[in-house]
Formats: structure tokens, C-alpha cells, sequence
């Protein structure tokens, strides 16, 4: 499927609006195309379906579930499935939002969210290939690590109190006592129909509030693709000295790309002298922290949650990349 938006770009690109092969311009252009079409899709898609899967599953014994295992257990299968869906950083807001909304606990959704862009399969194979098994480990070990303690820092923080308003209302009015005996809950069941409707409902309202800083993000994304060039970090943070590691998490903050697009950068990095922990901050900076996800975050979180999260990631992933520039 991802070949369908590749083509669309190339034609786009280089047949209908005619630019030359292996310019800034065309760069910039092919990737906010074959980005936007991208992950347009996916919302329409990934919200309808869970949409659907809120209407037809019980939240009540989801949410029951993790509610009644220890904190850490939740945190843990959050940052689990975050780990096993292929998801990046923006098409992993919609399943956020369900979450939200389908009375998961606010730390258990956030370590899903701060693990789905870090982690998935495709990039354990590629680090495998590139950077070796015991590299590969101890990466899915700290991205896993790094949404539970995300988890922990929110929930410490009551970090509900900072979704925007809508997402607010549904996680308290989800969470207020019902008095209605279980049974009855679990009577009201949707036709296909009704799930269809509710789906479609909900997928329109959701797209209409976001599909425009999706546009935006992967605009500046795209700039920054096309524009920047990529000797810049090379040239600037292959040193070692201690400050690299948060100057190359910080300058990774415009970019908006994937895990999987990232892993080829952090090979040719390494290959080309920049330390082990350098990189590392600087790729996983771009995967976690870019401006475009969190501009597209702003819709569903107040400023307050925004900065708590950008604040913890930027300090969490300062210390992996000082780690492995001291062991490695």
C-alpha cells in the first residue's frame, strides 16, 4: 500500500509538475506529498476502525482490566502495544484519542504514545541489519522504558487535567460512576449498522478538527527534508563533547520523520565518525520530539502537557545518548 502513495508522489513530482530529479525543491515536494497522502489515509482509516472497535468492544472490562492490575503492569502493556503497532508519531494520535475516550487510564496511553514511534517491527529488523542484535535490544529496551516512565511522570502530574476540552470532558464523563448494573451496560449493543454510523460520525468530526495541521506539520517536515542540508549535523555534532547529545536532540526537533526512515540515517552517521550516543539522541529526537507531531498533538492537549511531555523526553533521551557516548 505504501508503494501506491510513493507512486502518486513520483508522478506528481516528477511527471505533472515537471521538477528535476535530486533538487532541494523536488525533495521537499516528493516527501510532503507522499507524507500528506500518507498519513491522511491512515487517519481516515485508523479512526474509523477505531471508532468502530469503541462501538462494538466493552470499554467497561478494558478499562476494569487495567485498572485493577498494578500501576507498573499498565504502564508496561501500554508501552507493549505501542511497541507492536506500526505506527508513527502522528497516525498514533487518532488511537490516543481512542483511548482516551475508551476510559483507558492517561498514563497507560501516554506510554503507548511516547512507545508506538520509537519502536515496531520493521525498525527492529532494519537495526538488526545495520547496527547488530545486542544494539537492537538495548534500543527496544529504552524505548519501551522511556513510554513507562512517561506514563509514571504524567499520571504523577494528573496529566488529564491538560487534555483539551473535548478529550477532557469524554475522560471524566467516562470515568463517572454509572449506576446501571453491569448487565445492563453490556445489553446495549450496536447493530452493524449502528457501529457503522457511530464510526463515520466520529471519523468526520475528528478529521475536520485536524486535517489541516496535518498539512502544516509535514509542510515545515518537508522544508526542513528538501531544504537542510544533510551534512549540516555531521559537520556540527561528531565532536563527543557533552553538549552534542542535547544540541542533537534539539536539532532534531523540526524534522518529521519515521523509525523506519530514521534507522538508515543513524548507520550512515556512525559510519561517518558521529558518536554512538549522539546519534542515537538526535534520530530518536526526530522520531519523538519533532515540531510537526507536536503541533498536530496540540489539538487534542493543552500547552502544559505538551511542555511536561517535550521537557521529559528531551531530558530522558539526553541521558541515553550520554550513556552510550560514556559505555560505548
Amino acid at each position: 500500500m505504501l508503494n501506491v502513495f510513493t507512486y502518486l508522489a513520483d508522478l506528481l513530482t516528477y511527471s505533472i509538475f515537471g521538477l528535476a530529479h535530486n533538487t532541494s525543491l523536488a525533495n521537499g515536494v516528493h516527501f510532503f506529498i507522499e507524507d500528506t497522502s500518507k498519513i491522511l489515509v491512515l487517519l481516515v482509516v485508523l479512526i474509523y476502525l477505531i471508532s468502530a472497535l469503541r462501538a462494538s468492544l466493552s470499554v467497561d472490562k478494558v478499562r476494569q482490566y487495567l485498572q485493577g492490575k498494578h500501576r507498573g503492569v499498565g504502564y508496561l502493556l501500554g508501552s507493549l502495544f505501542g511497541a507492536i503497532t506500526p505506527f508513527c508519531s502522528c497516525s498514533s494520535i487518532p488511537l490516543f484519542m481512542g483511548f482516551v475516550s475508551a476510559r483507558i487510564p492517561i498514563g497507560v496511553t501516554i506510554a503507548f504514545l511516547i512507545t508506538s514511534p520509537l519502536i515496531n517491527e520493521v525498525v527492529v529488523i532494519m537495526l538488526g541489519s545495520v547496527l547488530g542484535l545486542r544494539f537492537t535490544i538495548m534500543y527496544v529496551t529504552i524505548g519501551m522504558l522511556l513510554g513507562m516512565f512517561a506514563g509514571l511522570v504524567l499520571d504523577l502530574f494528573k496529566a488529564h487535567r491538560w487534555l483539551q476540552p473535548f478529550l477532557a470532558k469524554a475522560y471524566q464523563q467516562a470515568n463517572q460512576f454509572d449506576p446501571r448494573p453491569t448487565a445492563a451496560l453490556e445489553s446495549e449493543k450496536m447493530t452493524m449498522k449502528q457501529r457503522h454510523e457511530f464510526a463515520v460520525n466520529e471519523t468526520s468530526t475528528i478529521f475536520k478538527r485536524i486535517w489541516l495541521w496535518v498539512i502544516v506539520g509535514v509542510g515545515i517536515g518537508a522544508f526542513i527534508h528538501g531544504f537542510v542540508p544533510a551534512d549540516w549535523f555531521e559537520q556540527n555534532l561528531a565532536q563527543g563533547q557533552w553538549w552534542t547529545v542535547p544540541l542533537a536532540t534539539i536539532s532534531a526537533i523540526p524534522i518529521y520523520t519515521n523509525a523506519s526512515g530514521i534507522v538508515p540515517i543513524m548507520g550512515s552517521l556512525i559510519e561517518k565518525g558521529m558518536p554512538l550516543g549522539t546519534t542515537l539522541a538526535f534520530c530518536m529526537g526526530a522520531v519523538a520530539v519533532s515540531l510537526p507531531e507536536f503541533i498536530m498533538l496540540r489539538q487534542v492537549m493543552q500547552y502544559k502537557m505538551l511542555c511536561v511531555i517535550a521537557g521529559y523526553l528531551l531530558v530522558a533521551i539526553s541521558i541515553t545518548g550520554w550513556f552510550f557516548n560514556f559505555f560505548y
